[in-house]
């Protein structure tokens, strides 16, 4: 029986299920969730992520991270932590860029953060013994300060849905209509929590797992000092709006067409993220889009350069510069943020930058 024979049967016993709930599923249930059976990376599978773009987009991470490691007085060790590492590239790309100050790779006792079994051995086939593996960040040794980047890991972690009606919010569940197929419909169940006031037919999506996730990093940041690179679509200011897709083959899909066999993500709530940390009493530097951010880190004068150095390849390096700093591309719709330890300067959100 299949994922979706057995959430229809699952539905059927014990009622519907909310938004986030049919998203973990159908991300990570072991027998047939995406993540942990057919995750499916780059131009020849379902998406593609700035570091398969690109080498630039790696090597401006990786010297970013040993600037933020300068800055924080080079300690040593440092954990540098990788969550939602995809194949390894981006990770590939850092240590490479970070061969520049041989101090910092020596330096970094390296994990990545991963629970996809296919991804891992990805991860194993690019970067062999050089770095250790965790299932979260929790399972990450304590007792050195933190460097962490996660691309394209907030959009992930599922948000509950709630719909405004005529006089009150009600809650977006996964349900099964007259046929029993899979449906979108509304709980009658009360709220458990107040929402704020909006027009009839709004959608507000709220993330218990992002803002958790942003909890736990600011607060090992306080714990041990450093900084952590959050980078993914998504909102820099609150609002409404249905962001639930799923993508196969570079193309969107029903969210609930194809479970398990789909990438289903949503937008991340950076606004949330940044509060969550800053209840834990870390900094949260201000939002920047990926374009100024790669921007700032110099990813114009790396373009030039590798199109120097290949003449046969300007073009192709030109369409990879655009797709990730243009504004109709990855450059506006990505966010880039940086929660810290009070009194850090993280590189490229120098108020004057």
């Amino acid at each position: 029986m299949g994922l979706r024979e057995r959430l229809i049967a699952q539905i059927r016993a014990a009622g519907p299920l909310t938004v986030a709930q049919y998203m973990t599923a159908c991300l990570h249930d072991p027998q047939d969730g995406y993540y942990a059976t057919r995750p499916a990376l780059g131009a020849g599978g379902d998406f593609i992520t700035a570091p398969l773009v690109s080498q630039m987009y790696g090597e401006l991470i990786g010297l970013w991270l040993v600037e933020a490691w300068s800055r924080m007085g080079r300690p040593n060790p440092v954990r540098l932590v990788e969550m939602g590492p995809g194949d390894g590239t981006l990770m590939s790309d850092i240590l490479r860029a970070a061969r520049l100050d041989p101090a910092f790779v020596e330096a970094c006792d390296i994990w990545l953060v991963e629970v996809s079994e296919p991804l891992r051995r990805a991860q194993r086939q690019g970067l062999g013994d050089r770095v250790s593996w965790a299932a979260s960040l929790a399972e990450v040794p304590e007792g050195a300060p933190l460097l962490l980047v996660a691309n394209e890991l907030l959009d992930c972690l599922p948000p509950r849905q709630y719909v405004r009606g005529e006089a009150a919010w009600a809650e977006r569940m996964v349900m099964l209509d007259d046929a029993g197929e899979l449906s979108f419909g509304l709980s009658r169940l009360p709220l458990d929590h107040p929402l704020p006031e909006a027009p009839a037919g709004a959608i507000l999506e709220h993330s218990p797992a992002q803002e958790a996730l942003a909890s736990e990093i600011a607060a090992r940041v306080m714990l041990e000092g450093g900084a952590a690179l959050l980078i993914d679509y998504g909102r820099d200011a609150p609002g409404f709006g249905d962001t639930l897709q799923a993508l196969a083959r570079h193309k969107k899909q029903h969210p609930l067409a194809r479970p398990g066999e789909a990438d289903l993500t949503v937008h991340a709530d950076f606004p949330a993220v940044a509060a969550a940390a800053r209840a834990e009493g870390a900094a949260v530097a201000p939002i920047l889009t990926q374009g100024e951010f790669l921007v700032r880190l110099g990813i114009g004068a790396r373009a030039e350069a590798l199109a120097n150095a290949r003449p046969d390849r300007s073009e192709v390096i030109e369409r990879q510069l655009e797709r990730l700093v243009s504004p109709d591309q990855m450059g506006e719709l990505f966010k880039v943020a940086c929660l810290h330890s009070p009194g850090f300067v993280p590189p490229g959100f120098e108020a004057d930058a």
